[in-house]
């Protein structure tokens, strides 16, 4: 055996900064919302000040959003796009594609499944039925999470505080057919309308002319890792509570799936 040769040990960190970064993103992670940077450092046993110094860092570069009248920070946008990247790589579209297509059949409408990536939502898996019209939401695409049932159902199940700091003002909310909310309190009202549903319901606010209804897929801790819906014609007529029935069906084994 080579005299030199030694066991392995741990090595310490190389980059004491980017050590710290990592934590501070992973301990904001497994928060349910955001949190004030003196617990960060008390919890992480970081000195005050390079918390301050490491957050300032990540805020320039969108990876927390800091709450001024809360003296609490959260992940933000960069962070969850980070969270889609990986939503997109695993398994989560491989599990969902088969339940997606039974939604299908069983309702007879169009059905897909999206993650929340931002203010955006992202399609992984989509069902067209048959003799349906063409719907915007190819795999792939991204579409504002507040005009669509899916981005509905996710945000309302986020921390409010999450919310505020993903939308802190008008400027940020697009529109495609001028429905939907446009403001912080439009969005706050149609989320509490979410809650007290237990489904989202978007009506002509991505396309004229169709509805749908979504509900989230909740991971083992609550958080929204994605959502479900199905999408018809307004002209036809579908009760919404009976389809969320079976949409809520869907999600809650994709969410046993992925527990």
């Amino acid at each position: 055996m080579d005299e030199n040769a030694r066991t392995p040990v741990a090595a310490e960190p190389q980059v004491p900064a980017a050590d710290q970064t990592l934590r501070i993103l992973t301990y904001l992670g497994r928060q349910r919302g955001p949190v004030a940077a003196t617990t960060i450092a008390t919890q992480l046993g970081l000195p005050r000040s390079t918390v301050y110094h490491l957050l300032a860092t990540m805020r320039a570069h969108g990876f927390v959003v800091h709450l001024p009248e809360q003296r609490r920070w959260g992940l933000g946008t960069a962070a969850f796009e980070l969270s889609g990247g990986f939503n997109r790589q695993q398994p989560l579209a491989r599990l969902g594609r088969p339940l997606i297509a039974t939604l299908s059949d069983r309702t007879g409408e169009s059905a897909h499944l999206a993650v929340l990536s931002g203010r955006d939502v992202i399609y992984l898996a989509e069902e067209r039925a048959p003799r349906r019209p063409a719907l915007v939401t190819d795999v792939g695409v991204r579409l504002p999470a507040h005009l669509t049932a899916t981005g509905r159902a996710m945000l309302a199940a986020l921390p409010r505080e999450q919310v505020t700091a993903l939308y802190p003002d008008a400027s940020v909310f697009a529109s495609r057919t001028d429905r939907g909310p446009t403001s912080p309190r439009q969005l706050r009202e149609s989320l509490r309308e979410v809650r007290a549903r237990g489904f989202a319901q978007e009506d002509g606010e991505v396309s004229a002319g169709l509805s749908s209804v979504a509900v989230a897929v909740l991971d083992h801790t609550g958080w929204p890792a994605a959502a479900i819906a199905i999408t018809w014609p307004e002209n036809i007529a579908r009760d919404p509570e009976e389809t969320a029935a079976a949409v809520r069906a869907t999600a809650d084994t994709l969410a046993a799936r992925i527990a």
